[in-house]
């Protein structure tokens, strides 16, 4: 017998969602922030592409405390679908990185009349974490700065108020006092210097260099500038090039900072080891510019924070060695302008090698 014929079974049509429901998900979708579409019971209906990287995957149909565990969230969500009150929540994580968001809390009509309570919750979430950290940042620059002019503002009215009193007619004591004076007011200027250097070069951060220059002769000359210092602490200042063209896009002006702040620094806090060696080499198209002491070295706990604004190692001696806090951070600043990249080597009693890495421009076709 001819087997039986197998049955065609066809699918029931599916209702279409809704026309609002797809418009809704489609502007969630569109959403430049992380954003979630909810039931009036909390449970999520859509979610963007940007919820994944902000908050975690997410499945529809789960409730919105499976993503979100703030209980100021999920309070403000269940409230605004009861009432219809948009609301705002700030809020801080601290796993697995410190970081603060705020949450807005928008209630919707979507398929019933705006007599009615809403039936969906739009959340939507911004990242404050950057605007926070900068807040902190220029809180703790003012408060760094007006510490460090505090000191020395603190000195000459001091000694000004004892030759105008008790030195008047002291001499020794009125040439002891003035060169105090003048070391301090040194001290200051170097500080607002400092300060409108780091200024300038955070105002064209963003701006490449695209001129031609020699990093050669800038090393050159940087160590011929330092070299009376190098003889006054007793310290070899060495060179050692392993290439003899070696150009780069950059400002002069600047790289000439950037490699004096890292040279006086190796000559003065590395004096102990008698020799800093300054080395310019090439490595697969990148210009490296390495500075090594054979000092007392770094102690790891300290390496993260180098580059940081007024941040020293050691106090006493940055301050007896008439440092202002900011060398590493403009080196830092200016590196990053010219988008390059810096690297910190230290082990105590080994010294410090800290080292620049820039894009070099192809070496110079030669006539023959």
């Amino acid at each position: 017998a001819p087997p039986a014929p197998v049955p065609v079974v066809t699918p029931l049509p599916t209702a279409p969602p809704p026309a609002r429901d797809s418009q809704a998900c489609a502007v969630v979708a569109a959403l430049p922030e992380p954003a979630l579409l909810l039931s009036a019971a909390g449970n999520i209906i859509t979610a963007n592409q940007r919820v994944a990287l902000a908050l975690g995957p997410t499945r529809v149909g789960d409730p919105l405390s499976f993503v979100v565990r703030v209980p100021e969230v999920l309070d403000a969500v269940r409230a605004a679908a009861a009432d219809g009150v948009p609301r705002r929540v700030e809020f801080a994580e601290r796993i697995p990185l410190d970081r603060w968001l705020e949450a807005h809390v928008v209630p919707l009509r979507l398929h019933v009349s705006p007599e009615r309570a809403p039936d969906a919750v739009l959340l939507t979430f911004r990242d404050l974490t950057q605007q926070r950290r900068v807040e902190q940042m220029r809180a703790d620059f003012v408060a760094n700065a007006s510490h460090e002019l505090r000191t020395p503002l603190a000195s000459l009215s001091g000694f000004i108020e004892t030759l105008q009193g008790p030195a008047r007619n002291d001499t020794p004591a009125r040439e002891r006092f003035l060169a105090i004076m003048a070391a301090q007011a040194r001290r200051m200027s170097r500080l607002i210097d400092d300060l409108l250097s780091l200024s300038r070069i955070e105002l064209n951060a963003h701006v490449q260099p695209q001129t031609k220059v020699d990093l050669g002769a800038i090393i050159a000359h940087v160590c011929d500038t330092l070299s009376p210092l190098a003889r006054d602490r007793g310290v070899e200042l060495e060179q050692v090039r392993e290439t003899a063209d070696l150009e780069i896009l950059g400002d002069r002006d600047e790289l000439i900072r950037l490699f004096e702040n890292l040279v006086e620094n190796a000559l003065k806090y590395g004096a102990a080891g008698k020799k800093v060696e300054v080395r310019l080499a090439r490595e697969n198209g990148t210009a490296v510019v390495s500075v090594r002491d054979f000092g007392p070295g770094i102690s790891p706990e300290h390496l993260p924070r180098l580059t940081e604004r007024f941040y020293r190692v050691d106090v006493a001696a940055s301050r007896d060695q008439g440092g202002t806090g900011l060398g590493l951070a403009i080196v830092k600043h200016i590196v990053a302008r010219h988008r390059g990249r810096l690297g910190v080597e230290s082990e105590l009693g080994n010294g410090a090698i800290f080292s620049v890495r820039m894009e070099a421009l192809p070496n110079p076709e030669k006539n023959l």
